[in-house]
C-alpha cells in the first residue's frame, strides 16, 4: 500500500498496485495491424509518447485529420476558436453537419448498409436484429413523427426509456431534425424526472408502458404521469408498447408510438446544422444538489467518437461490439449509440439485468453473438468475481479480442481476474472520462503497455496532467488534481441555463497563468508517466459507475418529516466502487431504529431512485459544522475512514 498527501485536497489519496512490476503488452501482430499504428506511421512516428507530444503541440492539425474521416455538408473555415477567459470554444467553425448523416446516411452504397447495426435481446428472450438500412428507415419515420408533432430545431425532448430498440431510434430521430434530446435513466424516480424535464423546459416525453427487469414489470408510464402532472411545458407523452401492462391515459396529451408511426414518412432529410449546434443535454449530479444539464454539440463530438472508436477499441470490419451500459448515461450515448454507428460497427444491446436469469447471462450472450469487444463497469466485474468461476468457464468466449472498463477506477485484482478469466489474456482498455468530456480521455490504446489498475496515458490530442492547488506539476507518485490543459472537440459547451457554473470548470486552477479544465478527480502519475485515478475530490459519489450528488441525496433525506439534518458521504466499496453512508439528525423525540432506517431508505428511493439509497444510515445528534452552519462532510469522511480530518479551525466549538 502506498499513500501520498495531495496538497489542498484534505484527505489521503491512496493507490494499491498489484504486481507493480508486472506489465502487459499486446502481441506484435496486433500492434502492427492497429488503426493507431497506421496513423502514427503516416505521420512519421513509431513511439507513442513522441506521437502524443506532437498531437497536443499541434491540436489543429491532429483534429483536422480526425475530422477528415467524416462527411460534412460544408467544410470548416477554422479548426478551433478558443477564448479561455470566458471560457468558450468552437470547433470546425463554419462547417455544416449532422451526426445522424455520419451514423447512417453515409453508409449507403457501402458494405455497412446491410450489416447488422445491433442485435437486441430482451430479458424475456425476445430478440430483434436491425441492419443499418432497417435503423435508417425507423429513424426517418420517427423524425417525421416529431415534425408532425410540431417539434423544431432547438426544442428539447425527454427520452425516458429502458434498453429497447426505440432508444436508438428516438435519439437519432431527434438529432436528425435538430431537436435536442435529454435522455433520463429509467431507474430514476418521478421527482428526478420532473426536475430534469422542468430544467430543460422540454416540450415532450418519450417513454413506454413498462419494461422487464429481473423478471418483474417496471411501470414506467406511471412514473412519467406523476412527473409531468403539472408540467408547464410538456405537451405530449409518446408511449411505446413494450410490457403490455395497464396504464392511465390522458386524452389530448398521450399518444401511442405505433399509431404515430403508421402515418410516418419514410424519409426526412437531415437538417444541415452548424458544427456547434446542440445535439443533446445530459444531466449529471453536482456537489450543489441541483443536477447539471451538460450540453454537447454535433460537430466536435462526432469527431472525437470516431477517433476513440478507432484508436481505443481498434474497431475493424467484422467486429461485434458490446457495451453493457445504459444509454441513460453518457457511456451509452457515446459508446452504444453514436460512436459505434459512426464507424459502422455491429453492436449488442441487452435489456435486462446481468445476472438474470442466472449469473452466466453476460457470458452466454458473448458466446451466442461472438462478441469481439466487451466494454463494462468495474462494479459488474467485481460482482462476477464474487461468484464461482464455473459460470464464465461454462461458455466459449474465444471470440473476444479486447476488453474494456468504464465508469470508475478498477482495482488491480479485478483487472487481473477480468483479463485472465474472461479474456484469457486479451488486452484491457481501462478508460477514464466523464459526462462533461464526452469522450474517453485517458486510456490505453491497443498498442499501449498496460499496468493493472492504471488508466495508463492520455489519448492523442488530450493534454492531461496532475498538479497541486497552485497549478504546479507534482512529483511522481504524489497525489494531486487531475487537469486537462487545453480544449478538445467533444468537451461540453455549457451547462444549460447556468454559464457561470460551467465557467468554474476552467476557472478553478491555473497552470502557467492559463486556465485549465479541472476534472474533479484526484490522481497521481508514476515514474513512467502513467495515470492512476484515485477518486473524487468533491462531494460527488461514484457508485456502480453512476455519479450521485451528496446534496441531492441529502435533500431527499431532509424532505422526510422525521429528519432535521443530513450529511452523505461515499465510502470505498469492493464491488460498487463506493457505497453511500448517510448521517442523519432526527427531530426531537424521535428514535433512530431499524424501522426508521427502512423508512428513510425507501424515501430516498422514491425521491431520487434505487441507486441513491443509502447503504448505511447512522443517527448523529450533532453533525460537524462550520461557524456559518455548513456541514463538514470531509470531517465525517475522515472519521469514517480513520484519516486525518485536516484543519478543524472553522468548526463550531
Amino acid at each position: 500500500m502506498t499513500a501520498s498527501k495531495a496538497p489542498g485536497l484534505g484527505f489521503e489519496t491512496t493507490s494499491r498496485v498489484l504486481n507493480e512490476e508486472r506489465e502487459f503488452e499486446s502481441p506484435a501482430d496486433i500492434i502492427e495491424n492497429a488503426n493507431i499504428t497506421a496513423y502514427m506511421r503516416a505521420k512519421g512516428f513509431d513511439d507513442y509518447k513522441e506521437f502524443h507530444a506532437w498531437s497536443v503541440a499541434n491540436p489543429e492539425e491532429f483534429w483536422s485529420d480526425m475530422a477528415q474521416d467524416l462527411d460534412w455538408f460544408e467544410p470548416w473555415d477554422e479548426v478551433r476558436r478558443w477564448d479561455p477567459e470566458k471560457p468558450s470554444v468552437e470547433w470546425f467553425v463554419g462547417a455544416k453537419t449532422n451526426i445522424t448523416y455520419n451514423a447512417l446516411d453515409r453508409h449507403k452504397g457501402t458494405e455497412v448498409w446491410n450489416r447488422v447495426a445491433f442485435y437486441w435481446i430482451g430479458e424475456d428472450g425476445e430478440t430483434k436484429t436491425y441492419s443499418y438500412s432497417d435503423l435508417y428507415r425507423e429513424v426517418n419515420r420517427f423524425a417525421s413523427v416529431l415534425q408532425n408533432l410540431g417539434l423544431e430545431k432547438g426544442d428539447r425532448v425527454i427520452i425516458y426509456l429502458p434498453r429497447i430498440p426505440e432508444q436508438y431510434v428516438t435519439m437519432l430521430a431527434c438529432a436528425r431534425i435538430g431537436v435536442v434530446h435529454s435522455v433520463v435513466y429509467s431507474g430514476l424516480s418521478a421527482q428526478a424526472l420532473r426536475d430534469r424535464a422542468e430544467d430543460a423546459e422540454a416540450r415532450a416525453v418519450i417513454t413506454c408502458d413498462g419494461f422487464l427487469f429481473r423478471g418483474k414489470i417496471v411501470p414506467l408510464k406511471g412514473i412519467v404521469d406523476r412527473a409531468v402532472a403539472e408540467s408547464p411545458t410538456i405537451e405530449k407523452v409518446v408511449t411505446i408498447e413494450r410490457a403490455g401492462n395497464e396504464i392511465d391515459w390522458y386524452k389530448g396529451r398521450d399518444v401511442w408510438y405505433h399509431d404515430l408511426m403508421e402515418g410516418a414518412r419514410d424519409y426526412v432529410a437531415p437538417v444541415e446544422l452548424e458544427s456547434e449546434d446542440w445535439l443533446y443535454m445530459l444531466y449529471t449530479s453536482g456537489s450543489t444538489g441541483k443536477p447539471k444539464g451538460i450540453v454537447h454539440v454535433h460537430g466536435g463530438y462526432q469527431v472525437a467518437l470516431s477517433m476513440t472508436m478507432k484508436f481505443v477499441f481498434d474497431i475493424k470490419p467484422g467486429d461485434v461490439y458490446w457495451c453493457s451500459a445504459d444509454p441513460g448515461w453518457v457511456t451509452g450515448h457515446s459508446y452504444i449509440v453514436y460512436g459505434p454507428l459512426i464507424v459502422g460497427a455491429t453492436g449488442v444491446f441487452y435489456e435486462g439485468a446481468p445476472t438474470h436469469p442466472d449469473p452466466g447471462r453476460l457470458w452466454s450472450l458473448i458466446e451466442e453473438y461472438n462478441v469481439t469487444i466487451f466494454y463494462t463497469a468495474p462494479t459488474a466485474i467485481r460482482a462476477m468475481m464474487r461468484l464461482s468461476d464455473a459460470w464464465p468457464n461454462k461458455y466459449d468466449m474465444s471470440s473476444l479480442r479486447l476488453l474494456g472498463t468504464v465508469g470508475e477506477p478498477i482495482n488491480p485484482e479485478a483487472w487481473i481476474w477480468y483479463r485472465e478469466t474472461i479474456g484469457k489474456g486479451k488486452p484491457i482498455v481501462d478508460t477514464w472520462w466523464q459526462t462533461e468530456t464526452g469522450m474517453q480521455m485517458i486510456s490505453p490504446t491497443i498498442i499501449t503497455p498496460e499496468k493493472p489498475g492504471s488508466a495508463t496515458l492520455a489519448l492523442p490530442g488530450v493534454d492531461a496532467d496532475v498538479v497541486d492547488r497552485d497549478g504546479n506539476p507534482v512529483d511522481a507518485n504524489e497525489g494531486g488534481y487531475l487537469v486537462i490543459r487545453q480544449p478538445w472537440p467533444s468537451m461540453m459547451r455549457t451547462i444549460f441555463g447556468d454559464p457561470e457554473r460551467y465557467a468554474t470548470y476552467w476557472h478553478t486552477i491555473e497552470v502557467d497563468g492559463d486556465p485549465v479544465y479541472f476534472a474533479g478527480d484526484a490522481a497521481h502519475k508514476d515514474e513512467d508517466g502513467y495515470f492512476w485515478i484515485q477518486g473524487r475530490v468533491d462531494d460527488v459519489i461514484s457508485k456502480s459507475g453512476y455519479r450521485l450528488g451528496s446534496s441531492e441525496i441529502e435533500s431527499a433525506l431532509v424532505s422526510h418529516p422525521s429528519v432535521s439534518e443530513a450529511a452523505v458521504i461515499g465510502k470505498p466499496h469492493e464491488v460498487t466502487g463506493e457505497s453511500i453512508k448517510a448521517f442523519v439528525t432526527l427531530k426531537a423525540g424521535l428514535t433512530g431504529d431499524d424501522d426508521m432506517v427502512a423508512a428513510l431508505r425507501q424515501h430516498v428511493r422514491n425521491s431520487v431512485g434505487p441507486i441513491a439509497q443509502p447503504d448505511e444510515i447512522e443517527f448523529e445528534p450533532n453533525l460537524p459544522k462550520t461557524r456559518s452552519g455548513k456541514i463538514m462532510r470531509r470531517v465525517l469522511k475522515a472519521r469514517e475512514l480513520g484519516l486525518d480530518a485536516g484543519d478543524l479551525s472553522t468548526l463550531e466549538e
